[in-house]
Order: structure tokens, then C-alpha cells, then sequence
């Protein structure tokens, strides 16, 4: 095996592990996952990098083998609202290019990101050929529109301090037997206040409001969940 053949089989084998991780994605057959494999190509993106803008033809899809991205939309007056925050074995282009659209928001890498590209008529010519892959995309941008009408709930029925408390016991997770969230090296106040439709000196109120309460702590690394119940009472507000 020369050289190169060698290094496109440890290609596909990190994109076919990147594939399982993959929610509907994971139960691909082996030739889908080879012909996925053969089309892609890896990038990387530095931390800051804008990978496309809002508006700009729809060219590619993304799949996250490592790192954060975030999808914004920025209002006239200069406003941003995040629609999405991504990691890795997630995906992101997927709508414009299955819509026949410009992408709908601007795509920045967070912190240092690989990525696997593939482009629209390369992924548009497999869905055609394969019905399982077709389905596959179909039921991720089926959990997308769940995920933008949760959004939509958030902005236009909850207040900020409920948008917190939601937010928050969505995203938490079991550490040595704390209920936390993981402060990212970008996590700072106003990215959060971004993905809370809302700005950064309202956050920091709503978010001491709930510590002062007794509901959370927040510690350097990450925010503590203390009283878990609470929080899910203060999220219908």
C-alpha cells in the first residue's frame, strides 16, 4: 500500500468514527459511509475564524470533528442573536443546501475547529442515489426545526432569568455528583448573553438574581446547579 493509499484508508476511518458518532447518521451502511468518505476533505479553522456569512451562496456542508462553532444573525442596528452553538459530531450548512437557499446566518469558530467539507452537489448527488443517507439528513433538519421552536419559545415567552434556568438544566450535566455546565475558554458573558437573545449586563442581573436565591453557584470553571427543582419552577416564568 503506497503512501497515499494509506492515507486516504486513515481518512475514512476517522470520518467513519466521526459517522458513528452521529446521531442517524450512525446506522449508515458501509458503502454510504465510503462514498460519504470519498467525497470529503478536512479543514481546520483557528479560533475567531468565520467559516461562511449570512447571505452567502450555499456551497458546502459541515461535519464537526472537534471544537466549537457558533450560527449568528445580525439585526440593522448591529445586534447579534445566536441560533445555534455547535460541537463536535454535529452538523451545520445542512439546511441552505437541502433548501436551495443562501446560508441563513454567519458560521465562527469559537475556539480552534476540524471539520469535515462536503460539498452541495457532491451531497445532493448521494442523497439522490441512497435513500438511507436521504432519510438520515431528512430527520437531523427535522430536529433542527424542534430546536429553532424551542428557540422562538425562549425569545418571545420567557423572560431572561427563565431563558437562564432553562438554558441551564438543558445543557447541565452529572460531575463527582454535582449537577454543572462547563465553562468553555469562550464562555464569556457576552457570548453567553448572545445565545440568550439578550444583553450582557441584563444577564449578569438575572444570573445573580438565581445565585442570591440560592439556585446556582457561579465558579470559574463552570456553573453549579444547586437546586435543580428551583430552577425548573423559575423557568416557566
Amino acid at each position: 500500500m503506497t503512501p497515499d493509499q494509506t492515507s486516504a484508508s486513515g481518512q475514512l476511518a476517522c470520518l467513519k468514527y466521526l459517522l458513528a458518532q452521529i446521531h442517524h447518521f450512525d446506522v449508515l451502511p458501509p458503502e454510504i459511509q465510503e462514498k460519504l468518505g470519498a467525497v470529503a476533505t478536512q479543514r481546520h479553522f483557528e479560533a475567531g475564524q468565520v467559516i461562511y456569512v449570512e447571505g452567502e451562496p450555499a456551497e458546502s456542508i459541515f461535519l464537526i470533528e472537534s471544537g466549537w462553532v457558533k450560527a449568528t444573525r445580525m439585526s440593522r442596528q448591529g445586534r447579534e442573536q445566536a441560533l445555534m452553538f455547535l460541537h463536535s459530531n454535529e452538523i451545520f450548512g445542512d439546511i441552505a443546501i437541502f433548501t436551495g437557499s443562501p446560508y441563513p446566518g454567519t458560521v465562527t469558530a469559537l475556539e480552534a475547529v476540524d471539520a469535515w467539507v462536503i460539498s452541495a452537489e457532491d451531497i445532493l448527488n448521494l442523497t439522490r442515489r441512497y435513500p438511507d443517507l436521504a432519510m438520515a439528513v431528512t430527520r437531523r433538519m427535522g430536529e433542527r426545526v424542534l430546536h429553532y421552536v424551542e428557540l422562538i419559545e425562549d425569545l418571545s415567552l420567557h423572560n431572561v432569568e427563565a431563558r437562564v434556568a432553562r438554558t441551564l438544566l438543558r445543557n447541565a450535566g452529572l460531575k463527582d455528583g454535582r449537577l454543572i455546565i462547563p465553562r468553555q475558554a469562550w464562555t464569556t458573558f457576552d457570548e453567553m448573553a448572545v445565545r440568550l437573545g439578550t444583553v450582557r449586563d441584563v444577564l449578569s442581573r438575572a444570573l445573580s438574581t438565581l445565585e442570591n436565591d440560592g439556585l446556582l453557584k457561579v465558579e470559574r470553571q463552570e456553573i453549579v446547579l444547586l437546586d435543580p427543582k428551583g430552577l425548573a419552577e423559575r423557568s416557566d416564568s
